[in-house]
């Protein structure tokens, strides 16, 4: 089962229809994780546990066969709202990511498709000792990206998301 982890909230963000992009290049089984979680509160985390929500997350990373992550660039950085949920993830006991097989992306406006927030997630991630690929979608001017059924209108777009799920695959049957 792939998981994808997009690191905007937004109904119709572009990251979150650059996962399912993905993962229909992929192909099988496809679940999103939801992001919607508590800000990181070392108080709360002492005075009630890990909130289930995070134990579920957590519990959804370790099942997966390989996970995708995107993330848009919020002032030269990855998302608050995925940096939180890697926070949350750090306190569970275990490490789900240990040797996980994991692809990087972004969409976002500018240019640079979001280079500096997916540099900064691959940076995040290094503690947690996952496979990362060491290739990565970078999709610029993100909203003129997609067609109505959010599919990606750019053969050359579609090329790098199909290389990168292919190698994810070759992660996961070297695991």
């Amino acid at each position: 089962m792939l998981l994808g982890l997009s690191g905007a909230l937004r109904r119709d963000s572009t990251n979150t229809k650059l996962l399912r992009a993905a993962a229909r290049h992929y192909g099988g089984e496809f679940s999103e994780a939801d992001l919607h979680l508590p800000l990181y509160d070392g108080d709360l985390e002492q005075r009630n546990g890990i909130p289930a929500e995070v134990e579920a997350l957590a519990d959804q990373i370790g099942e997966a066969d390989a996970v995708i992550i995107s993330t848009p660039e919020y002032n030269q950085s990855l998302s608050g709202v995925l940096k939180n949920a890697l926070d949350w993830v750090s306190r569970v006991k275990g490490n789900p990511w240990e040797a996980k097989p994991v692809a990087l992306m972004s969409a976002a406006a500018g240019r640079s498709g979001g280079a500096r927030g997916n540099y900064a997630l691959r940076l995040a991630m290094t503690s947690f000792r996952p496979r990362l690929l060491s290739g990565e979608v970078l999709l610029a001017a993100s909203s003129k990206q997609f067609d109505d059924e959010g599919g990606l209108v750019s053969e050359q777009y579609n090329d790098a998301v199909r290389n990168l799920m292919s190698a994810l695959k070759a992660e996961v049957v070297r695991r």
